[in-house]
């Protein structure tokens, strides 16, 4: 018997929702809602009558539009660092370690495979890149965390940064789309700020 499934093993589904007037009324500031829910397991849509919710989660937080700006701005800069270093890392590590021609070449052929699995390959980050990684993340951090003055800046970074993770995280804080996220370690960190 087949089941029709209609979200994979664990995902965030993060949505914006920008209000005209509909803002916390003592707020001089605005503030943007965002709604998530999440499965920890396969949701299946096959039969609606027995669907339990024990692994699906959502809710919603208000969080300051100009925080999200900004902080977007920042997991912009941080993912094109992050594209100069996947980029850099092939000739760099060529270039580094006395290789035989041999192995440069054979180097040189993997470069132009498959991007996704560039997107999501582990990088090696600098310190200046690392650096800039955990004062983004300690930001998300405090913007989801259920109370924010209790969120301490991160001092190591609670995922492998690919690629595909920090575009996912940009994504998730452009209010003008949402995005879905399925990236196990990325997806762990962000419910476990939800909580």
């Amino acid at each position: 018997q087949m089941e029709a499934a209609s979200a994979s093993n664990k995902e965030i589904n993060i949505q914006w929702y920008i209000p005209s007037l509909a803002k916390p009324s003592n707020d001089t500031e605005t503030k943007v809602l965002l709604l998530y829910a999440y499965n920890t397991k396969p949701v299946e849509i096959s039969n609606i009558k027995i669907f339990s919710s024990t692994s699906m989660f959502s809710g919603h937080l208000w969080i300051p539009l100009a925080r999200i700006i900004s902080l977007r701005e920042k997991l912009s800069n941080l993912k094109k660092q992050v594209e100069m270093l996947t980029q850099g890392s092939k000739s760099l590590s060529s270039a580094s370690e006395p290789t035989s021609f041999l192995e440069k070449s054979e180097t040189l052929k993997i470069i132009p495979s498959k991007n996704s699995r560039m997107n999501a390959a582990k990088v090696d980050l600098d310190e200046k890149t690392e650096e800039m990684a955990k004062r983004c993340l300690s930001e998300v951090k405090e913007l989801l965390s259920v109370v924010p003055a209790l969120s301490l800046p991160l001092t190591e970074i609670p995922f492998d940064v690919t690629l595909q993770s920090i575009a996912s995280l940009e994504a998730m804080f452009d209010p003008a789309s949402g995005c879905t996220i399925t990236e196990e370690n990325l997806f762990n960190w962000i419910i476990s700020l939800f909580h």
